[in-house]
């Protein structure tokens, strides 16, 4: 049988609820929607270590963090892995191309890609002036590039006076035909115009947004400015303490103080997330008018979540569902061979390791012995099924480093730097607002889940865990020593 064609729909800082099929009270996403109709859901799906660096190394590579080495955010460390996603699809007779984020170090690092168009977004370590010429993303960043040539030489994402940080919201300046979340598409339909018909590809459409800046075109901000949003979840046992201290800071870790600038983010974010479902839109349709769409498996994901002022918090890292919990689903057309079963949801917990070997499965590849992850589309053909018990995620933050045990039903957190446990029943509170650490009823749960924890770090370097208790304190750097020393 011909292999299928393969999309990963790539998306960053997209929370696993902030979407129509999720549920979502506000949210439009309506062709995203259809294709998580006409696919299968995995409604429990993690990202282990939840910001953009360390969650790539695990898309691209299929390994869990210790493996991969990058258990936070470090810029300008090195890729060098034997076995990558896309290198291993090629292997399998795949032309490979990816459109928008990739980062990585160096910048136009290709992973085994054939081609990139890159756009990485506003990053800081590659626009500072010591940056050398070939790494500044003025020079390096296709979309920057592009967009000084049609604008001129001081265009810039910058233009609507926003970070990429930030929760500071306002429309997009320019014409909408400028924007990244545009170009992205503008990109992935001429891949599809000049690809070569008689053989299979795999795309990789990696979207920038919802990820900051909020600044989606006016229309996207009109659909959301009059509507009454859903608050933020404040749990019980949250302070207000850093939010006090650092709610006016405009791209603080704890967001706003301010409600009316709460809800402006919040406005901002949706609208983001509305304008990324239309582009999809335009890529689907493409799909179905060039008679591709039937022959195509597409799986949609983020690389984690955005916490949007629940708990009083804002962006990632954290191990809290806005956090580290991404949407993820399959979808197959009729003609790649793969039955999945149209409709369903399936509850197994998945992370962001599977994408690799799931895709290499469809297209009949060998998954190299390197890959932690597993195939999930047995999963897809009967949720039912589970793969791992548990997940261990975990993120070097300072002061907010975090390790964790999720479940299908439940959470178990430690706090690297001070101890602190943390437990919450995902099944009765999935907005995590009780902490029941201290509840007897589950005693002899929250002991099982730390056994696991502790099961996980107790070879690790850093000495988090020795003679079956867990260490505060310890040293943790956000890449591992084996992965500095490649």
């Amino acid at each position: 049988m011909k292999q299928p064609n393969l999309i990963l729909l790539m998306t960053d800082q997209l929370r696993g609820d902030a979407l129509g099929y999720a549920g979502h009270p506000d949210v439009k996403t309506p062709y995203l929607d259809t294709l998580a109709s006409r696919g299968v859901v995995f409604d429990r799906a993690y990202s282990a270590c939840p910001s953009c660096i360390a969650a790539r190394a695990a898309l691209h590579t299929g390994m869990e963090q210790s493996h991969h080495g990058r258990v936070g955010y470090e810029d300008n460390i090195p890729w060098r892995y034997e076995h990558t996603m896309a290198g291993e699809l090629a292997k399998a007779g795949y032309y490979t191309q990816c459109v928008g984020k990739m980062h990585v170090h160096p910048l136009r690092n290709y992973l085994g890609f054939h081609h990139v168009d890159l756009h990485d977004g506003y990053l800081h370590a590659a626009r500072y002036a010591g940056v050398p010429y070939s790494q500044s993303q003025f020079v390096a960043d296709d979309y920057f590039y592009w967009l000084k040539k049609e604008l001129g030489a001081d265009a810039d994402v910058t233009d609507t006076g926003i970070d990429c940080n930030s929760w500071v919201a306002r429309p997009w300046t320019h014409e909408e035909k400028y924007h990244p979340t545009n170009w992205v598409t503008d990109r992935c339909l001429d891949f599809l115009r000049r690809r070569d018909p008689d053989q299979p590809f795999f795309l990789m459409a990696s979207y920038l947004r919802p990820h900051p800046p909020f600044d989606a075109p006016q229309y996207y901000f009109d659909l959301y400015k009059d509507k009454d949003l859903r608050a933020p979840f404040v749990g019980t046992w949250e302070t207000d303490e850093y939010l006090k201290r650092d709610g006016r800071i405009f791209d603080s870790k704890t967001g706003p103080a301010d409600p009316e600038l709460i809800r402006q983010a919040q406005i901002g974010y949706y609208a983001c997330i509305t304008h990324l479902d239309h582009q999809i839109g335009r890529l689907i349709m493409a799909l179905v008018e060039q008679e591709l769409y039937d022959d195509t498996i597409i799986l949609f994901t983020a690389d984690h979540g955005e916490e949007l002022c629940d708990h009083h918090m804002f962006r990632k890292s954290r191990p809290y569902e806005g956090s580290c919990r991404i949407p993820f689903f399959i979808t197959a057309g009729k003609n790649t061979g793969i039955p999945v079963k149209a409709g369903s949801t399936c509850h197994a917990v998945a992370e962001l390791r599977d994408v690799m070997p799931t895709l290499l499965s469809a297209a009949g590849a060998s998954i190299p012995d390197s890959v932690d992850g597993a195939d999930l589309l047995p999963l897809a053909q009967d949720p039912q099924q589970t793969v791992r018990p548990w997940l261990h995620g975990e993120h070097a933050y300072g002061p907010f480093s975090n390790h964790w045990i999720v479940t299908e039903t439940d959470k178990y957190i430690w706090h690297a730097a001070t101890g602190q446990e943390q437990y919450f029943n995902l099944v009765e509170d999935p907005h995590e607002l009780t902490d029941l650490i201290n509840d007897n009823m589950y005693k002899e749960r929250i002991s099982f889940l730390r056994s696991c924890l502790i099961e996980s770090l107790k070879d690790r370097p850093e000495g988090f865990a020795r003679e079956g208790s867990l260490l505060p304190g310890q040293p943790y750097p956000e890449t591992m020593e084996h992965i500095k020393a490649i």
